[in-house]
């Protein structure tokens, strides 16, 4: 029997994995914080849009949320818990803390449904591509279950382990990258002040050791001062405050954290907030 799937939060991520779905043919209804527009891609896609979660809870076998906060996941599965038929799978793949993801898991559970804390990394190129690394914590039964929504939009799926997990790894892998950002950014504001040519510099670098995605993907636009969104540094500064939070429960140095949190408030502060994370150059080059 072809799964029916919802999908709640269509931000930057959530609207391009729920096209996604609806591509497969999995997608049965969508739900948004603004309802008018869940309403407008409803009809677009041909598929219903509840004016309630609760409503959007009773129509669907799997139903992923990609929404901003913890409290924003809470309330999202307290609508959906009472309404959840037996068996229902809930997938989160907003990123907060692990004890958020496993208070869900306790609600849905009472309701006999089941919670995957599923955050994912890629950004939005990996949204609208359907190449996004999905980290998993909760029971391999439910992932097994949700395995097909999810194989829409994931170039891989991996089971962490239980409620929690997969939240924890999103924490590790934010912390990364921030820290690949601190020294891209910083090591092409030099190139920068050196004079040196982004076309033979950019290439050389990928060539080697000092290659990665985050140099491939951001370094030619923020050296032309291009800052078009694929990960919100808005959103990372949120996610990072997360991971203080945990890394401060694990007793373990926090340098990078502690640099990219005070970076990125700056460039809030400066009304930066909505341009994506590498103008975090702006701060590294040579100041007047």
């Amino acid at each position: 029997m072809t799964l029916k799937a919802g999908f709640v939060g269509l931000g930057a991520m959530g609207d391009p994995m729920a096209r996604l779905l609806h591509a497969r043919g999995l997608l049965a209804a969508v739900g948004n914080r603004t309802q008018a527009r869940a309403e407008a891609l409803a009809r677009e896609l041909g598929v219903a849009a509840p004016a309630t979660t609760a409503a959007l809870a009773a129509q669907c076998d799997v139903i992923a949320l990609c929404v901003t906060a913890d409290a924003d996941v809470l309330a999202t599965v307290a609508a959906l818990a009472p309404q959840a038929k037996p068996g229902t799978v809930v997938i989160d793949h907003s990123t907060v803390a692990p004890d958020t993801a496993k208070q869900a898991a306790a609600m849905l559970a009472a309701a006999g449904a089941h919670f995957l804390d599923a955050p994912v990394s890629g950004g939005v190129e990996g949204a609208r591509n359907g190449r996004l690394s999905v980290m998993v914590g909760g029971e391999a039964a439910a992932l097994e279950r949700a395995r097909p929504v999810l194989e829409t939009y994931a170039l891989r799926i991996t089971h962490m382990g239980p409620s929690g997990a997969g939240q924890a790894t999103k924490a590790i892998n934010q912390v990364l990258v921030a820290g690949i950002a601190q020294a891209v950014c910083e090591g092409l504001a030099l190139g920068e002040a050196l004079g040196l040519e982004p076309e033979r510099l950019l290439p050389t670098l990928g060539a080697g050791a000092a290659g990665n995605w985050f140099l491939e993907k951001r370094g030619a636009t923020m050296l032309r001062d291009e800052f078009a969104v694929g990960f919100k540094l808005g959103l990372l500064h949120k996610d990072l405050s997360i991971v203080r939070g945990i890394a401060e429960g694990a007793g373990i140095d926090r340098s990078v954290i502690e640099k990219s949190l005070a970076d990125y408030a700056e460039l809030m502060a400066r009304g930066h907030g909505d341009e994506d994370i590498s103008a975090l150059i702006r701060l590294k080059r040579k100041r007047a």
